[in-house]
């Protein structure tokens, strides 16, 4: 199927490993021109050998912290012409209410919640005033199925889907659309390092770990390319009347019986 996108440029920040740097390989084999964002040079440099193992040309990047002050405004006067946008970035810590200080939870609220409201803010004007293009917004399934032991993340998800509902109503006014992804636990490093901790504390044995994901949907974790490939699909002009929607991919998780 052509999904018509390609030449189309598509910032993907988080976009030098897992689901960001899947979503970015994904692009690229529909012809499209992905710039991979990550604030630390050495991801990027894996990301890029991972383009050159397909035998694409190496992508444009972009070395930002994205939570810092002024990092959304350095990245789109690098790429104002961008066609789609894929806002990816940001790893919340777990823990409860009492687990996370004030300075750690303003932290990674500044590159999963503020990062994606100041990206969008940007890249939706430039967007409107041509009267097309894409936002895709990958949360979270905590924003929609809250966790005690997972607040701070499940706020600011539970916060970016009020948000992406909201400006995509809107934004199609314009002819922008805008939509969301909320992936349940995703195969990546971050989420084997939580489910080790876990089997080391349940277990008592941390390489256990694959033991923690039997009670899954499908008895595994979701793996970066089923987000990735959803992504690319529904940013397709052959999904064009799609917007203010976030979709959960979770495999049914939150309607299973306990």
């Amino acid at each position: 199927m052509n999904l018509e996108l390609e030449h189309k440029q598509v910032i993907v920040t988080g976009g030098s490993k897992g689901i960001g740097l899947a979503i970015a390989l994904n692009f690229a084999r529909e012809g499209a021109k992905p710039v991979l964002v990550s604030r630390q040079r050495s991801n990027l440099d894996a990301a890029l050998a991972a383009f050159a193992q397909e035998g694409f040309d190496a992508p444009a990047i972009a070395e930002i912290d994205l939570a810092q002050p002024s990092s959304d405004r350095a990245l789109f006067n690098l790429f104002p012409a961008a066609d789609i946008l894929v806002n990816n970035a940001g790893a919340i810590p777990g823990g409860s209410l009492h687990d996370i200080a004030e300075d750690a939870w303003r932290g990674a609220w500044e590159l999963k919640l503020f990062s994606y409201i100041n990206l969008t803010r940007l890249y939706l004007g430039a967007m409107e005033s041509r009267g097309s293009g894409v936002i895709c917004n990958i949360i979270g399934m905590a924003g929609a199925a809250p966790r005690y032991e997972y607040i701070c993340g499940s706020a600011a998800n539970g916060a970016l889907i009020s948000f992406t509902q909201g400006i995509g109503a809107g934004s199609v006014r314009k002819g922008v659309r805008v939509f969301g992804i909320n992936p349940s636990p995703t195969r990546s490093d971050r989420i084997e390092g939580v489910l080790r901790q876990q089997a080391a504390s349940k277990l008592g044995d941390a390489s256990r770990w694959l033991e923690m994901t039997q009670k899954l949907p499908f008895g595994r974790l979701a793996e970066p390319d089923e987000i990735a490939r959803l992504a690319v699909h529904c940013s397709s002009p052959i999904c064009g009347y799609l917007s203010g929607t976030v979709l959960h991919v979770d495999g049914g998780q939150q309607y299973a019986p306990n």
